[in-house]
């Protein structure tokens, strides 16, 4: 009996195995801490290096040469990149799961595209030439193409397919007009590269001050739709089974995607594959709940877009290349290498 009692006693006292939840738990931290690391590398790498006592110290002085680096010229670009790249990871996740589509992104329902047109519209015929006027006219484009897709799409009808088809039309569409309006205004065109590229550099605080009443709605809104839009990726009869109310759930997903993605893309220009990328890879990791896609996407997405706005400042001393032509370098084999992983998995 003694002998027999011994396993047992080692088996009531060994320690249980971690749950799912709580590696998820120690892995956002884990994505918290790299995101502190990547911020601090954005504020000290440039034309002039810093370390990170001289970061904090212009951190906490009220001026000198230091201050006068990181405060007027670095921390702005930065708490943009964390805006906008949480915005693109939640944007991208909220557009995955509304168009039951693991390989969209914010463009496919053509919102990139009408913030595009709408400032070329802006430069071409309005003379618009401020960066606030950008902002504006930006959103406004972006948040009147949502609203015609949703129409397009059927409104309370919409389905995810019809969705996907509207936002394409309307995408090659507005590209076309894109196309036509630069080749026929040099003057445009000579304004609109700069913006069209997708860039960090033009990060002002009047621009954070601008967009961020917009981010916070939107990640708002794009968390608390967490729940329905997992019950709506297992089908609209399950959906409905649930307790979901499919329509109402449609269109605040349309209207978060708009706000998050009409913003980003107001602040700093059309970045692609940040919201296709991240939320795609943490899909991997974390399984089908938004409920853990979302924060990890809002955590991750800066990284990528932080730590490739530094290495574009890197590859191109004492000049840099825009944050939207490394990411798209980046999200091209990464995309393939996505696509191609899928296809094989269906085989």
């Amino acid at each position: 009996m003694l002998v027999d009692s011994v396993p047992e006693q080692r088996a009531e006292t060994a320690p249980a195995p971690p749950t799912r939840r709580a590696i998820r738990s120690v892995g956002l931290l884990a994505a918290v801490a790299v995101l502190l690391v990547v911020a601090v590398a954005s504020i000290a790498v440039g034309a002039k290096e810093l370390s990170v006592a001289q970061v904090w110290h212009g951190l906490a002085a009220d001026s000198g040469t230091y201050a006068d680096v990181v405060v007027d010229e670095r921390l702005s670009r930065t708490v943009l990149g964390l805006l906008v790249g949480a915005a693109l990871g939640l944007s991208g996740a909220v557009l995955q799961a509304l168009t039951r589509n693991p390989l969209a992104d914010p463009g496919l329902l053509g919102i990139n595209a009408g913030a595009s047109a709408a400032v070329v519209t802006a430069i071409t015929f309005l003379g618009v030439t401020s960066l606030t006027g950008y902002v504006w006219f930006a959103f406004l484009g972006a948040a009147a193409v949502g609203a015609l897709v949703w129409f397009l799409g059927g409104s309370r009808g919409a389905t995810p397919v019809r969705l996907a088809l509207a936002g394409t039309a309307i995408s090659a569409a507005l590209y076309g007009y894109l196309q036509a309006v630069m080749i026929m205004d040099d003057a445009a065109l000579a304004r609109m590269r700069f913006w069209t590229v997708g860039s960090l550099s033009t990060a002002t605080d009047e621009t954070i001050a601008q967009v961020l009443p917009f981010l916070a709605v939107g990640t708002v809104l794009a968390l608390a739709l967490a729940r329905p839009l997992n019950a709506m990726e297992m089908g609209d009869d399950t959906a409905r089974a649930l307790g979901a109310h499919l329509h109402r759930t449609r269109a605040l997903a349309m209207l978060a995607a708009t706000l998050l993605c009409g913003a980003a893309t107001a602040a700093c220009g059309p970045i692609m594959f940040v919201g296709l990328m991240v939320p795609h890879v943490v899909r991997s990791f974390t399984g089908p709940d938004l409920r853990w896609i979302m924060p990890y996407a809002a955590i991750l997405s800066p990284v990528l877009l932080l730590g490739s706005d530094v290495i574009g400042r890197v590859v191109a001393r004492p000049s840099e290349v825009q944050v939207g032509i490394i990411t798209a370098i980046i999200g091209g084999p990464v995309f393939i290498f996505l696509v191609r992983r899928r296809r094989t998995a269906q085989l």
